[in-house]
């Protein structure tokens, strides 16, 4: 068959991998989005999104179209004390007053269909099987179900076990395995008017209200706490409403009369991990290049920063204003001084220290984000007719 040839093919088609897309085709560049999974479909995540990816839709402007889809608007953020729940507004910064947690199978499809409007050839149910190659060695697209997909640049956002960076070699630079693990599920009828954190001794345990007037309870702990309701079984519902009421008594009360309506899920011992990020012919973006575990829940405004970050390297190289190797160096630059601040307290929260100290924590966490969501919103939008390079 005749290859297909495109600017960037970007394997992968979710969070990291369509914002690639969605930014690159409002540059004006050929892009192809492949994913093996169709669309709508959802995925392992809490799907909570930090000012900082907020602040990302909006720019794109797309958080409109989150909001109308169903997805509650976030004016309110909780934490829980010994004399309950105390609550604070969500303050107008960075040029966004609310936050969001939409389900993935919601925003990763409307992520698809803005890439798609913008100019990009969605393929879904496809499967890369494998990296094409020029005679230097560069890779030059993939192989793609039946056909050959031929790209300048080939972006590995396909996750955490990305067969991308496997293909490619991509060095990990740093990796640890996380001591804690996480779990979710999905209710009706419980009383959330905003995100809800529950610290504890050992614990954190969170509501993320989202659509359908459901919210996302869920339950960060070390990962010795949470074997028990792995192994569960059948009775996992019942061995996380007595869990999150061990830990947070007042929210336990107020699940009681709360219907689980969806499997419990969730992951132990996740790996925080920083692999190199390009290399000739190819780049990686979302968790193919960076994980960290989810109790700092930023992974899709990583995805999100990450992408724009990408996209404007690969623009810069794609229309010969810079060559491979300053692309590669400055997308390795920026992206290692944005993950620093989260992944260091990422990595100080999931050791569970005391009470104090997490608290100390979490507020360094809120001022992490803080900063990085102003410095996004002060960029040029990709795309736009004042872009310029970052």
């Amino acid at each position: 068959m005749t290859p297909r040839k495109h600017d960037v093919v970007i394997v992968g088609g979710r969070c990291a991998g369509a914002a690639t897309a969605l930014l690159l085709a409002r540059m004006g560049h050929d892009v192809a989005l492949v994913d093996r999974a169709t669309f709508p479909s959802d995925t392992l995540s809490t799907h909570a999104i930090s000012r900082s990816g907020v602040v990302q839709l909006h720019r794109w402007g797309l958080l409109d179209a989150v909001l109308a889809s169903g997805a509650p608007a976030i004016r309110s953020i909780g934490f829980g004390t010994p004399d309950g729940l105390a609550e604070r507004t969500v303050k107008a910064t960075a040029g966004v007053d609310l936050l969001v947690a939409p389900r993935r199978h919601v925003l990763d499809t409307l992520l698809r269909e803005a890439a798609a409007d913008a100019g990009a050839t969605p393929y879904e149910a496809t499967t890369v099987s494998g990296l094409l190659r020029d005679a230097t060695g560069r890779v030059c697209g993939v192989q793609a179900g039946d056909q050959e997909l031929h790209g300048r640049w080939v972006v590995g956002a396909d996750g955490l076990r990305s067969r991308t960076a496997r293909d490619v070699g991509a060095q990990v630079r740093d990796r640890t395995l996380s001591p804690s693990g996480t779990f979710y599920a999905y209710v009706d009828g419980l009383d959330a008017r905003g995100f809800e954190f529950h610290p504890a001794p050992q614990a954190l345990i969170g509501v993320f209200p989202t659509h359908g007037d459901q919210a996302c309870v869920w339950i960060s702990a070390p990962a010795t706490a949470l074997s028990g309701l792995r192994s569960a079984g059948g009775d996992k519902p019942t061995a996380l409403r007595h869990l999150i009421s061990t830990k947070a008594p007042d929210l336990g009360r107020r699940l009681r009369g709360c219907r689980i309506n969806a499997p419990v899920r969730g992951a132990l011992n996740l790996p925080n991990q920083v692999l190199q990020p390009t290399g000739p012919g190819w780049a990686l973006v979302g968790d193919a290049g960076y994980h960290r575990d989810p109790i700092t829940g930023h992974g899709i405004t990583d995805a999100f920063r990450d992408a724009e970050l990408l996209a404007r390297a690969l623009d810069d190289e794609l229309n010969g204003h810079v060559s491979l190797a300053a692309v590669a160096d400055r997308y390795d630059r920026t992206r290692t001084a944005a993950l620093r601040d989260v992944l260091a307290i990422t990595r100080a929260l999931t050791a569970f220290p005391p009470l104090d100290q997490f608290t100390t924590l979490q507020k360094q966490l809120s001022a992490a984000i803080e900063r990085e969501a102003s410095w996004l919103a002060g960029l040029p939008v990709p795309g736009s007719a004042l872009s310029v390079a970052a």
